[in-house]
């Protein structure tokens, strides 16, 4: 698939955020939630920190302490063998798992959808109990007048997805956990259907390993019900190891286009296309056979956790679709193609 990627890649980098605090160092912007306001194009970047640490011996790491509100610094000797730090996004000991960052997320603004105005200090930052590992990947949902953003809250009680609202990017609502834990990769519909809002969802088994995306349906967007397994991954194709939703789902002539990611065996994060029923969204009508978007360049092979496409927003204007994604854990890309050539690449389901 012939898809176009920016010549201004990567559009956002580390360099470009200034750190929450003067102890600490950014080391990750990523995943953005996307949506439009006015003539702006506003992105909230998910924008990952860690204490600056002067010795190689060390790992240090922040969690939020919603007691004092106040972060507290976490540090690990790299000599303790009963410590497992062979993921750069964990510290697993014994006791408990950490992350080696923390994450926050950070309004960014543009006229032209490329070059972006970010600003210098977080505009929704861990809050409570459910959030002392950090906020990560937001979705942003216009419903009528207002904008629902979707995100997942990591703590020691395991990864949930949380709710808040805004109708202007400057003051934010919290709605709490709308997902228990282990929830993550939950989009919105923009719009009632048959009367009902609906969410894409992914819940985990630890037990069976499984990572479905499901489809869940509310008649308030803060209790969901009525729960159904919608997709699995795929064995010998690109998403067979696990998958997730992406961006919020587009309502297109056709049905509701889902813009989805998924892994395969050697553990590289693309991006496909999934095509459900217009008004039973629970049916899905096709599906990619081969990714739309994989990692090819250096920018998303090499990083903080390389080989990962990862795409959180996007944008349709007429028949061109603007993704803006990851890349590798470490910046933000954008990329575009036609609405056609996504079209063709689907497979009908029999």
């Amino acid at each position: 698939m012939r898809i176009y990627r920016s010549p201004h890649n990567p559009l956002i980098q580390t360099k470009d955020i200034v750190p929450s605090r003067g102890d600490f160092e950014v080391i990750g912007v990523f995943n953005a939630g996307v949506t439009r306001l006015g003539d702006e194009v506003i992105m909230l970047l998910r924008v990952a920190e860690r204490p600056i640490n002067s010795n190689a011996q060390k790992l240090l790491t922040a969690v939020y302490d919603f007691v004092s509100d106040e972060f507290a610094i976490k540090e690990f000797s790299l000599d303790n063998q009963d410590n497992d730090y062979t993921d750069p996004r964990l510290i697993i000991t014994p006791r408990q798992t950490y992350l080696t960052s923390i994450s926050h997320l950070r309004l960014a603004r543009s006229k032209d959808g490329i070059y972006f105005d970010i600003e210098d200090k977080p505009s929704i930052l861990p809050a409570n109990k459910y959030e002392t590992f950090g906020l990560e990947d937001p979705r942003i949902t216009l419903i009528d007048d207002t904008f629902y953003i979707s995100y997942v809250g990591v703590c020691p009680f395991g990864i949930t997805t949380c709710l808040i609202s805004t109708q202007d990017f400057t003051s934010f609502h919290h709605h709490g956990v709308i997902f228990c834990p282990d929830n993550k990769d939950v989009v919105l519909f923009p719009e009632k259907i048959e009367g009902k809002y609906y969410a894409l969802h992914r819940p985990a088994s630890t037990l069976f390993q499984k990572q479905h995306i499901w489809i869940a349906e509310s008649a308030d967007l803060y209790c969901w019900g009525n729960h159904r397994n919608l997709m699995a991954p795929r064995g010998g194709y690109w998403d067979e190891n696990k998958i997730g939703a992406g961006a919020v789902p587009l309502k297109i002539e056709q049905g509701w286009l889902e813009i989805y990611h998924g892994v395969d065996k050697n553990n590289i994060y693309s991006l496909g296309a999934v095509l459900l029923d217009n008004t039973e969204p629970w049916k899905i009508i096709a599906r990619s056979e081969q990714p739309i978007l994989q990692p090819e360049t250096d920018y998303e092979r090499l990083g903080f956790f390389g080989n990962v496409v990862f795409s959180c927003g996007l944008i349709l204007e007429d028949d061109k679709l603007g993704i803006y994604y990851g890349a590798a854990d470490t910046s933000i890309c954008y990329a575009e193609l036609s609405l056609d050539q996504i079209m063709q690449n689907l497979k009908p389901i029999v």
